[in-house]
């Protein structure tokens, strides 16, 4: 299903976003987490500042 969601990307306009994965670190457990999603590439340097 992921190669699916991956594939329709890739259509048309799809290339102007990048997939982008996070890890978090929880205040509460201290374990990490992974984060994804989907940012506009004009968007990326901010979402990564951040």
């Amino acid at each position: 299903m992921a190669k699916k969601a991956v594939a329709s990307l890739q259509t048309g306009s799809g290339r102007e976003y990048t997939k982008v994965i996070k890890m978090v670190k929880s205040p509460k457990t201290g374990a990490y987490s992974f984060k994804e999603e989907m940012v506009h590439n004009d968007k990326l340097k901010d979402y990564m500042a951040k």
